[in-house]
């Protein structure tokens, strides 16, 4: 075995001292490298070494020419790192079954044109981040940020936006997601309110109904004293003392 090694490694050396080619030489000079890890040939095996070299001078047609054989090595060399190959970023395929940490808080602020949303969370892999995006919502989800799977979301935005344009940006301790407006203007929440103050005037209900829905609202939104005189009028209202519910309110 070891006279084996000596060979190749003797060959390896003539080949190396008559390659031109920076790139065959790299290759040479690392097999080089692999096999002087391995225990050195023995006297006898120098020997051996040597009767092949002497052989391939004599059948040589080219540039191979005879040079000393160096059955030693200086301790820089046999200490030379072996090159590490360099490892590709694969993408891990999401599994829809995952279970998602809800990431509830963040801030955001807007332009006429569009609305940022920054959501603090360190150590986010772009490559693992999951965006759907849609005209009234969007969900964000992050794959894999320290054992764990995060989900930012909001079922029903405030008003349009373009999905083509959305995106998310990672940073090194926060994600800021960016939604473009369908049209261009401020908007007073993130999330959709349905305006309670609003009157329902469907045509096929009591013309009244509208005006006492209107009220409930008011009575649900307003505070101690809105409550009593609301509750006044409305019960007024129905012992038949008014005849407008709204009679009495400032």
């Amino acid at each position: 075995m070891a006279e084996e090694l000596a060979l190749d490694l003797e060959e390896l050396r003539q080949l190396q001292s008559i390659a031109k080619r920076p790139r065959i030489q790299s290759l040479i000079a690392s097999e080089i490298r692999n096999l002087e890890k391995h225990e050195l040939p023995t006297p006898e095996c120098m020997k051996a070494v040597n009767n092949r070299l002497d052989q391939l001078e004599s059948t040589s047609k080219g540039n191979m020419f005879k040079s000393p054989v160096l059955l030693q090595t200086s301790k820089e060399e046999a200490k030379a790192p072996v090159p590490t190959p360099i490892s590709t970023s694969v993408k891990v395929p999401v599994n829809p079954s995952l279970s998602y940490v809800s990431l509830a808080s963040f801030s955001w602020d807007q332009d006429n044109d569009k609305v940022k949303i920054y959501v603090s969370l360190e150590g986010v892999d772009q490559e693992k981040v999951q965006t759907e995006f849609k005209p009234m919502s969007f969900d964000a989800k992050f794959h894999d940020v320290q054992g764990k799977n995060y989900r930012c979301a909001i079922p029903k935005l405030n008003k349009e936006i373009v999905p083509e344009k959305c995106k998310v940006l990672v940073k090194p301790t926060r994600v800021i997601i960016t939604l473009f407006k369908a049209s261009k203007g401020s908007w007073p929440d993130l999330h959709f309110k349905e305006d309670k103050l609003k009157p329902n005037l469907d045509k096929e209900k009591d013309p009244m109904a509208g005006i006492m829905d209107l009220m409930k609202n008011m009575y649900d939104e307003g505070d101690d004293d809105m409550k009593r005189t609301i509750a006044k009028a409305w019960t007024d209202a129905r012992s038949g003392k008014t005849a407008d519910p709204l009679k009495g309110y400032p």
